[in-house]
């Protein structure tokens, strides 16, 4: 068993290692365990396939996502231990040099990098560059309402979900550095629904790799700050499974949402999703038993990740409150702009719930702001919009649309990419490098 870290054999938990295949599955970490807060987005989302119930089915996939709440990402957790004997800019220079040239471009590599790109350079067995395109196609035309619903479900597993609150609010970005944190988000968004983004010499693989880098040296800081006692009760932060469960929602959130509402989708096209979904998985990192191979083992382990995403951690209330600062009911004019956010905060208790709403609220100004009639006018106007994308497949020349729609980007995550350059623009950001944690060991920002 390869330990996770190079903490002294004295000081490791006994779960502190690297799953192999065979092994005896270890228990989840104490705090995964079901939240109610969480029954009701997992039966909206998964109820016509598989039973959600307030406990997650015990099923091989989500025993083996419970065990790699443990585990990190083996190949780059070892590279950062490197980098960090090395120092992290010799680090960075060979990594960039080996992903434009290849690994044999570089003079005397790390034996640890040339582990991380015999991963790289050879896709699993089970990768299909054709479905893997049908795939991208299909989740690029869904419906607006249907992407809505994976960012507003993914914002509140960062911001409410106790593992990725607790890692994203130790890190400080949403407070220190919001700008550069959404533009390296929206970038990487758009750029991984382009045609081919994920070939060995797109730049949009190499830019994966660099996000998956700084995944890893996060991880390895929260680990330092943290400490023992928090890895024996949370398990790995930022850990493989977080990964697989981030991937798996991303990837069926949004064809699940336009199915449930009217637009009906077969199991080929769901499946063709999950391996679009997959392949990226794989090249962030996460290990090869953990990553489904159709949307049902998916969908298993979707439920279990949310039904374990815990309640709000301390940092909930650090970001929200840093969201909110601008808001006071001191005055009659600060009064009627908390009453204004009203129809957004509908959109996002109908997305998600209004219970996850209060708790992402429940130490700010906007605690008390009602949701209806919002949510119920945000599930009329999604419905329509699911409904109209699903009438639009029906008409001559579908298929062309469809085809055209997915042609370059996800026209959807450009809009948003524009406007979050925009912002970032104006805080005097320019540009997604994607290496904040080099200047030091123990940095504290992360972009995805």
């Amino acid at each position: 068993m390869r330990p996770l870290t190079d903490i002294q054999p004295e000081h490791r938990h006994p779960y502190d290692y690297y799953y192999r295949p065979g092994m005896p599955l270890r228990p989840p970490p104490p705090r995964a365990v079901a939240s109610e807060l969480w029954f009701g987005p997992r039966k909206a989302m998964l109820a016509p396939w598989i039973e959600v119930r307030p406990e997650p089915a015990d099923t091989p996939r989500s025993r083996l996502m419970a065990d790699h709440l443990w585990q990190g990402d083996e190949p780059m957790d070892q590279l950062v231990a490197a980098f960090g004997r090395m120092g992290s800019a010799g680090g960075r220079r060979m990594l960039n040099q080996a992903l434009a040239h290849g690994i044999d471009s570089v003079e005397e590599p790390l034996p640890e990098l040339v582990t991380l790109f015999a991963h790289l350079d050879t896709p699993p067995d089970w990768y299909d560059p054709e479905l893997w395109e049908y795939g991208r196609r299909l989740w690029i035309n869904v419906s607006l309402a249907g992407k809505m619903a994976m960012g507003v479900q993914d914002f509140m597993g960062t911001f409410v979900g106790a593992e990725v609150a607790s890692a994203v609010g130790q890190t400080g970005r949403f407070v220190k550095d919001p700008y550069r944190r959404n533009l390296e988000s929206s970038v990487w968004f758009r750029s991984v629904t382009a045609p081919r983004a994920l070939e060995r010499t797109s730049p949009i693989f190499h830019d994966t790799v660099r996000v998956r880098l700084m995944h890893a040296q996060v991880r390895a800081m929260l680990r330092r700050t943290w400490g023992p006692e928090h890895f024996a009760r949370h398990g790995n932060p930022i850990s493989n499974a977080t990964t697989m469960g981030a991937a798996v929602t991303f990837g069926l959130n949004p064809i699940c949402f336009d199915h449930v509402h009217g637009r009906r989708s077969t199991t080929r096209q769901l499946d063709a999703v999950m391996h679009y979904w997959a392949y990226i998985a794989h090249v962030f990192g996460v290990a090869d038993e953990l990553i489904p191979r159709t949307a049902r083992e998916g969908m298993e382990m979707a439920d279990y990740m949310v039904a374990t995403a815990g309640i709000a951690p301390e940092w909930t209330a650090t970001m929200a409150g840093a969201a909110t600062r601008r808001f006071s009911g001191a005055t009659l004019g600060g009064r009627l702009r908390i009453a204004a956010t009203a129809p957004v905060l509908g959109v996002f208790a109908y997305y998600s719930s209004a219970e996850l709403v209060r708790n992402l609220l429940a130490d700010t100004p906007l605690r008390s702001v009602p949701t209806w009639p919002w949510s119920s006018l945000t599930g009329v106007a999604a419905t329509t919009s699911v409904r109209l994308r699903a009438l639009d497949n029906q008409l001559p020349g579908g298929r062309s649309r469809m085809i055209r729609r997915a042609r370059r980007i996800d026209p959807m995550w450009d809009r948003n990419t524009r406007v979050a350059r925009r912002l970032a623009a104006r805080a005097g950001i320019r540009g997604t490098p994607f290496d904040q944690h080099d200047s030091t060991a123990d940095s504290v920002r992360c972009p995805v």
